[in-house]
């Protein structure tokens, strides 16, 4: 018999959303220190850029923020596709970034001694 019980309560949807969120405002603002915060000091980040897979550490990325700067026209949405007591999977479809380029990314968020991290990016980036 299964029990009726709900596994993972909205705080932690919310929380999830926040580091989302995050990114999100890190890259608005051109911010390689802030999305520092959001990421697992190990993550990872694989994708197509320009038809070519680019991956690696996600230094990577900062690098990226830090050559090309701010995104004062980006626009987002942010779902959740799945989330378990430690783990989560967010959707960021994005539009507009630093360079006017639109992306799907994914972010696997892992919930280390009580906080929410982006261990892992995966996106694509749609030709313009």
């Amino acid at each position: 018999m299964s029990k009726n019980i709900k596994a993972v309560p909205t705080a932690e949807y919310n929380a999830v959303i926040a580091v989302a969120q995050h990114y999100v405002d890190s890259l608005r603002i051109g911010s390689a220190e802030g999305l520092e915060k959001a990421f697992h000091k190990d993550a990872v980040m694989y994708g197509f850029t320009n038809g070519q897979l680019l991956g690696g550490p996600i230094n990577n990325l900062f690098d990226f923020v830090r050559t090309h700067g701010t995104a004062p026209d980006i626009t987002t949405r942010l779902d959740v596709l799945a989330i378990t007591p430690t783990t989560a999977v967010v959707r960021v479809d994005m539009e507009n970034d630093a360079i006017g380029a639109d992306y799907n990314d994914y972010l696997t968020l892992i919930k280390i001694d009580g906080t929410w991290k982006v261990i892992a990016k995966v996106y694509h980036q749609f030709e313009g």
